[in-house]
């Protein structure tokens, strides 16, 4: 397992990260997993054991209970607190009031306490607005969050599904006034979606952010289980939560090459889509989720592929991006060479 520095800090995780959302299978979330304590544990285990380091959930995730399970695997397991970073987040509806939502200062302060309640844990390594407030000036969400900071409750803040201008807005404020930025963009990126290229990959390498894709293997539909002309397995997460979108016109091109690379290589289909994810130099870890130990060690062996640079390009080509406004028109200007000519 290799390490990368967490965007502009020092603190180093695994290029691999644990993603606790099948933990609970409360409520709406048991379409994506319902794992109990003792699968948990499992899970966990199996993943610190194969030296990954780091691991994300989200206070709204089966409703609070992703968090008490993680919280007593980690217990269980006894693993020294300063070997594991951990990630949650903020934003999603924890209770039936007008203000048991959202990025307020009110939410943010209520919602750290709880979750670290949940996690029993005294801090969080990494704390994430979950998405978009409209009712909340982001203003106060930066202040709320620089408040936890210094409070020793969160050592460092990031953001997730954003849009690049909004996050950019958020920093740009921290800057000037001196307070806790963003570190890391967790955000959707896999082979059959690569739309973080356009505007927020551009944004974290200028910016120094930490990109953190959620579903690499876009909700199992790169799983190597899935035909884009056929309903998938019964059982698959796909099957009844057809999440995240997809450009599905695109989509045999790509399965195509990451069968044929699969072939080519004896890896899975989705050890395939892991390893290509783990070739962007912009990635710094990649956040897997599963439901049985057998789908976790094989997701965790794409750390151990190397990809020869003809399955790169195949990979590349299949999935690109069609060109796009404001970008082909950057691309086109930047072929004019900008150095003024001399004389010899």
């Amino acid at each position: 397992m290799r390490f990368n520095v967490l965007g502009n800090t020092g603190l180093y995780v695994s290029e691999l990260c644990l993603g606790a959302m099948t933990f609970g299978g409360k409520g709406f979330w048991e379409v994506v997993g319902k794992l109990g304590t003792t699968e948990v544990e499992a899970i966990v285990g199996t993943a610190l054991d194969a030296g990954v380091n780091f691991i994300d959930t989200a206070n709204v995730y089966s409703e609070g209970e992703s968090e008490k399970l993680l919280g007593a695997a980690l217990r269980a397991l006894g693993r020294p607190r300063d070997q594991v970073v951990v990630a949650t987040k903020v934003r999603g509806r924890m209770g039936p009031g007008p203000n048991q939502v959202g990025l307020s200062r009110a939410h943010i302060l209520a919602s750290i306490d709880a979750s670290l309640a949940r996690l029993g844990l005294d801090h969080v390594d990494l704390y994430q607005i979950h998405g978009v407030d409209p009712a909340t000036p982001i203003e106060e969400t930066v202040r709320a969050l620089d408040d936890v900071v210094r409070a020793g409750k969160v050592r460092y803040v990031g953001f997730s599904n954003l849009p690049a201008w909004l996050a950019m807005k958020a920093i740009a404020f921290a800057d000037a006034n001196g307070l806790a930025r963003f570190e890391s963009a967790q955000v959707y990126y896999s082979i059959a979606g690569r739309d973080i290229e356009r505007e927020i990959v551009p944004l974290a390498e200028d910016q120094k952010l930490a990109i953190l894709p959620w579903s690499p293997l876009a909700g199992g539909l790169l799983s190597g289980k899935f035909d884009p002309d056929k309903p998938g397995p019964e059982g698959a997460r796909r099957t009844s939560f057809d999440f995240p979108p997809v450009d599905r016109g695109r989509l045999p091109q790509v399965l195509g090459a990451l069968r044929k690379v699969s072939e080519a290589t004896g890896n899975s289909v989705a050890r395939v889509a892991l390893a290509w994810q783990l070739t962007r130099p912009f990635v710094t870890s990649i956040i897997i989720g599963a439901k049985t130990r057998e789908q976790l060690t094989d997701n965790l062996a794409a750390a151990d592929v190397t990809l020869a640079s003809e399955h790169v390009k195949l990979l590349d080509e299949a999935s690109a991006l069609p060109p796009e406004y404001p970008g082909w028109m950057v691309a086109f200007q930047n072929r004019e060479a900008r150095v003024p000519q001399t004389k010899g």
